[in-house]
């Protein structure tokens, strides 16, 4: 994110509700000078990153300008951005934690906690990116502006005005110089040694590919402006205006992007994971402590996954010992339910459109029961989409993208439906918990529209562990809640997505320190879950990619099961649901460390 000018940020709409709605402090209090800090920060960071801007719907007023550009993606930038972070280490390390109000003291702790980490682990490894989860290669399946930016201006980019389309077309200019500085960096980490695995490169390759080899009139780019153009009856070819930037500047920087990739597969191996890294052993430990927020080792994570599969497993075997599936083990069993077709969607565009309508309707039934354990509901609202076509091979299975802070978009779970066998129907309900209520939506949402944080926590940070272990937490409440009462598949299903997550600190850990092939990997979660090959295949594909995030997801629920039965137990009849999830989820995203010890404080004020 690089720093343009220093714009005001209750001059924008957004940010002028927003801030209105903020609890004024007392003026000289050291709570007042946490949240001035905190503030400024916020406002270098909209400024600093055109992307970000668009995403919380804050590149308008002032801020306009910002619509036209995207971020800087150059190493200078990356190096700037490292020193900024540590000049914000010594502002906050000045204030007075001891004069700090309760809020203000979990407020400095998640900021400064992830400042430090991001001035450390930069400092340690100069090659892709460490500012929270470790993501070793610039240009992957998963990561880089070629598969970036097309998804970001489709979603994103609101065009209203011809302003606006102006600004997308200055935007494709410079997406073309986003690739070569990527390009750039990519060579650079290279020369460290740094190289993403053969099939990583080959994904890669395949998906750029899929993007130049088509007329560049039927590109996304160019079709979404003109269908965006269409739709708010703005006079004027902007498609053809379009065109001729991709294919002027857009094509030949990706083609470049191709020449770099073929080269790094030149010199790509199979199966390597964090391990052949440069200080592969230390860089995946850092990884795994920067995705959980905990101090666990590799090795306490893959015991704690190899017990966990063991006693959910044993779960799931009664259940469908209960429904008359005894025979095989539990994944072969599963995999046996995923192929019947009664739980099968039909893999067309009819059985796609189905999935979508289905879980949209699933969004509104649970939503009509969420008061039963929540007092504070987002007033945001959630939709199911498909994941684009274009980048379904290199994406992820399911990701969620929070809702304009000006309400002018509303939040998405996006479901990859390259195969519907992916996803049989009795799994579907616990998917939906997970990423829209009461699991990603309801907690993002909540943090969103708190008006007892400050800007910079509400919309710029967040911890896997923290949301990613509430995505799973909410899974288990919604079956707390009643959701499989007369659902004995569903609940099945639900374990099923528990041993997923628990089956992931095997593999990650399995992959990364333990040198497994992605082979032995894939097949591990095909004997152990009962996902098909091509969908267990494609998370492992991930993981190797971006090392130590799939271990947040299971850490993170250990703990907030954890945190919430310590209060339970510490509280007896005093403990309150709703209030618990207030008290937790009004406080926004936060490391593990801190969510403890911020839980045991709330307890003592209970008591």
């Amino acid at each position: 994110m690089n720093a343009i000018d220093r714009r005001s940020f209750l001059a924008t709409s957004a940010g002028a509700v927003l801030v209105a709605a903020t609890p004024a402090l007392a003026q000289g209090s050291e709570d007042a000078k946490l949240r001035a800090q905190l503030d400024r920060m916020f406002e270098t960071l909209v400024d600093d990153s055109p992307e970000f801007a668009t995403m919380l719907g804050m590149d308008k007023g002032p801020r306009a300008g910002l619509k036209s550009k995207l971020d800087d993606a150059s190493t200078a930038a990356k190096q700037r951005r490292l020193e900024r972070s540590r000049g914000w280490v010594r502002d906050l390390r000045a204030i007075d934690r001891t004069k700090l109000s309760p809020a203000s003291k979990v407020d400095l702790d998640v900021v400064l906690y992830q400042q430090e980490r991001t001035v450390a682990n930069g400092d340690k490894y100069r090659f892709g990116n460490v500012g929270g989860n470790f993501s070793p290669y610039v240009v992957s399946q998963r990561t880089g502006a070629y598969q970036d930016i097309p998804d970001f201006m489709d979603s994103q980019h609101r065009v209203e005005t011809a302003a606006d389309a102006e600004a997308w077309l200055s935007r494709l200019s410079a997406f073309a110089v986003q690739m070569d500085q990527d390009l750039a960096r990519q060579r650079e980490d290279m020369a460290m040694g740094v190289v993403p695995p053969d099939f990583a490169c080959d994904l890669a390759i395949g998906q750029m590919k899929a993007l130049r080899d088509q007329p560049a009139a039927r590109t996304i780019m160019v079709t979404s402006l003109g269908k965006k153009a269409a739709e708010a009856k703005l006079g004027g070819d902007w498609a053809a205006r379009a065109e001729k930037i991709v294919t002027a500047e857009v094509f030949p920087a990706l083609d470049r992007q191709l020449a770099g990739m073929q080269a790094a597969r030149a010199r790509a191996k199979p199966d390597t994971g964090a391990w052949a890294l440069p200080d592969g052993g230390a860089y995946y430990a850092d990884a795994v402590k920067a995705s959980t927020t905990t101090n666990y080792t590799p090795d306490q994570v893959h015991q704690m996954g190899l017990d966990q599969v063991a006693e959910i497993s044993a779960r799931i075997d009664t259940i469908l010992k209960g429904q008359g599936m005894s025979q095989g083990t539990v994944a072969e069993r599963l995999i046996a339910l995923n192929n019947d077709p009664k739980q099968r969607y039909p893999n067309t565009d009819e059985g796609r459109a189905q999935v979508i309508a289905d879980l949209n309707r699933q969004v509104e039934d649970i939503y009509r029961q969420l008061p039963s354990a929540f007092a504070t509901l987002p007033k945001a609202p959630v939709e199911v989409r498909r994941v684009p076509a274009f980048i379904q091979d290199g994406a992820s299975n399911g990701y969620y993208q929070p809702a304009a802070l000006d309400g002018s978009r509303p939040a998405a779970f996006y479901i990859n439906l390259k195969d519907t066998a992916d996803w049989p129907r009795y799994n579907l309900p616990t998917l939906t918990y997970h990423e829209t209520s009461p699991g990603h939506h309801l907690q993002i949402a909540l943090s969103q529209e708190s008006t007892g944080m400050p800007m910079l926590r509400r919309a710029g940070f967040g911890f896997s562990a923290f949301s990613e272990g509430w995505g799973l937490y909410a899974e288990q409440l919604a079956d707390e809640m009643g959701a499989y009462r007369s659902d004995p598949l569903g609940q099945a299903g639900y374990l099923q997505s528990l041993l997923f997550r628990a089956a992931r600190l095997v593999v990650d850990t399995g992959i990364h320190h333990k040198r497994w092939t992605r082979e032995q990997a894939t097949q591990y979660m095909v004997d152990t879950i009962g996902n098909t090959r091509s969908r267990s295949q494609r998370e492992v594909e991930r993981y190797f990619t971006s090392p130590g995030q799939a271990c947040s997801y299971k850490v993170g629920h250990t703990m907030w099961v954890k945190v919430r039965e310590d209060a339970r137990a510490k509280l007896g009849r005093k403990f309150d649901l709703k209030a618990f999830h207030d008290a937790t989820l009004l406080s926004g995203s936060m490391p593990l460390t801190v969510l403890e010890r911020h839980v045991q404080d709330w307890v003592a004020d209970q008591a």
